[in-house]
């Protein structure tokens, strides 16, 4: 699981906010795949607080039991994933889509996931695999990039034009694979495609051999709140066949979460 403080929430005066709260995410936050074992001065670096303030952090996250210290390095325990648990076991947008997925990952026998947005990536809220083990990304608390993902691209395809142009223009967008699209105005004309087809198909651009379509999942008022989509594996299932067998019962699914959402 990996926190992620967005820019999205509404504004609060300084005066109600929490300092020590929000250094104390932002530490969490420092850790993830990638730098699971961190120093204080590591952590100071990614997170740009001081080292005194993530010492007094780290040293509280271990006294709580939400992280582990080995000598100069730190990690998270398993403790933190409570966290994550608490908004799965409480947010009504999991609740709602898991039996859609169940459906249509026992109907298709393919892995099905729902994401929403955060920042640059898409964190997945809801999976469920049908014994087809397509990625590791396919799990709930698991974060992709958006850009090179179907998810991510129905769930940036449909943002305002200014805040379009702002996420493009802080992309890196580095080549996962041969196949991933690296150039932003290639990507601009994908996700107007997108918008004019309803839905985003990528060809292992994110890992070799994963092959995914996504549909928007829209609320009452026809507001985006999350993405669904379907994955397979390129050997085994063509471009032609998953548009024909998938992209129906997500269609469908969109529909019938709509009153729901």
């Amino acid at each position: 699981m990996h926190l992620h403080l967005t820019d999205t929430a509404p504004t609060i005066a300084d005066r109600d906010l929490l300092g020590a709260l929000e250094k104390g995410l932002l530490v969490i936050e420092a850790f993830d795949q990638d730098r699971a074992r961190l120093t204080i001065s590591e952590v100071a670096v990614r997170t740009g607080l001081t080292r005194a303030a993530v010492r007094r952090c780290l040293l509280t996250l271990v006294h709580l039991g939400y992280a582990r210290q080995d000598e100069r390095h730190f990690s998270l325990s398993p403790k933190v994933m409570r966290l994550g648990q608490s908004y799965m076991h409480s947010a009504r947008l999991p609740r709602a889509i898991q039996p859609q997925l169940q459906r249509i990952a026992m109907a298709m026998q393919e892995a099905s996931s729902a994401g929403v947005l955060d920042g640059d990536d898409v964190i997945a809220v809801a999976a469920v695999t049908a014994g087809r083990v397509v990625s590791s990304t396919l799990q709930p608390g698991t974060r992709v990039p958006a850009y090179c993902t179907a998810n991510g691209r129905v769930l940036t395809a449909w943002l305002p034009t200014a805040e379009l142009d702002a996420w493009l223009a802080r992309q890196d967008m580095p080549a996962r694979t041969v196949h991933t699209l690296t150039d932003r105005q290639r990507l601009r004309e994908e996700l107007a495609r997108v918008r004019a087809q309803g839905y985003a198909l990528v060809d292992q651009e994110l890992e070799p051999g994963l092959r995914t379509v996504a549909v928007p999942l829209r609320n009452r008022r026809g507001e985006i709140v999350a993405a669904m989509n379907v994955s397979v594996h390129a050997a085994r299932v063509r471009i032609e066949d998953l548009l024909d067998r998938c992209l129906p019962m997500l269609l469908q699914a969109q529909e019938q979460l709509k009153p729901l959402l």
